[in-house]
């Protein structure tokens, strides 16, 4: 087979803007991955251009609108989980509990694909050794742990983000919905106001739009 390496050229040279393309209209987020959009967002882009670049029966044409294609399925995606709570959980899942006050919820664990080996791996990442040591550890979207540990004073709980509460973390701290109610009454100001709302050491710290 012979190659055509101007069509080639121009293929480096689309697959490139698109890439381009993406990281200014979805941020960042592809080149530091942190979360399940952004994983895929990566992993299709790479096998669109790896598996059609020099498959020269794909023309310039094709090769661009599937570049284009997969950026508005990127797009919808991004907007439906930024805007959209159900979508968020089935695309993106949430963060889980794994340990509270240094009891393991073994059962939450494997349903998340958290084996011993794995867990006890990342531990020793975090430099934890005894995991009753641990306050609580959040198995993350993109599959790191989050740690607290016993002893650390300054505890920071993400309330809202990007204009939605989570109901979750309110249970964590042992609040509920008419205590985020009442404290966003006291300020005059709504959830689809606030770009992120943390609780620390008894205080709601809110950083609005």
């Amino acid at each position: 087979m012979v190659l055509d390496y101007g069509d080639l050229t121009l293929k480096f040279i689309i697959g490139f803007l698109i890439m381009v393309l993406q990281i200014n209209l979805f941020g960042r987020g592809n080149i530091a991955p942190t979360s399940a959009i952004d994983q895929l967002q990566n992993y299709v882009l790479g096998g669109i251009v790896g598996g059609m670049i020099y498959n020269s029966s794909i023309s310039l044409m094709q090769f661009t609108m599937v570049l284009l294609i997969w950026t508005m399925v990127v797009f919808v995606a991004k907007f439906l989980t930024n805007h959209n709570n159900f979508f968020k959980k089935v695309i993106e899942g949430t963060p889980q509990l794994i340990v509270k006050n240094g009891r393991i919820d073994v059962n939450l664990a494997l349903r998340n694909g958290l084996s011993a080996n794995d867990f006890t791996f990342k531990l020793r990442q975090a430099g934890v050794m005894d995991v009753r040591n641990v306050k609580r550890a959040v198995f993350e979207r993109n599959g790191q742990l989050t740690i607290v540990m016993k002893n650390e004073d300054s505890l920071k709980y993400p309330i809202i983000l990007d204009g939605k509460i989570d109901y979750e973390e309110l249970e964590t701290i042992g609040k509920d919905e008419a205590w985020i109610d009442n404290e966003l009454d006291k300020r005059k100001v709504e959830a689809s106001e606030i770009y992120l709302a943390n609780y620390i050491d008894g205080q709601l710290i809110i950083y609005k739009y």
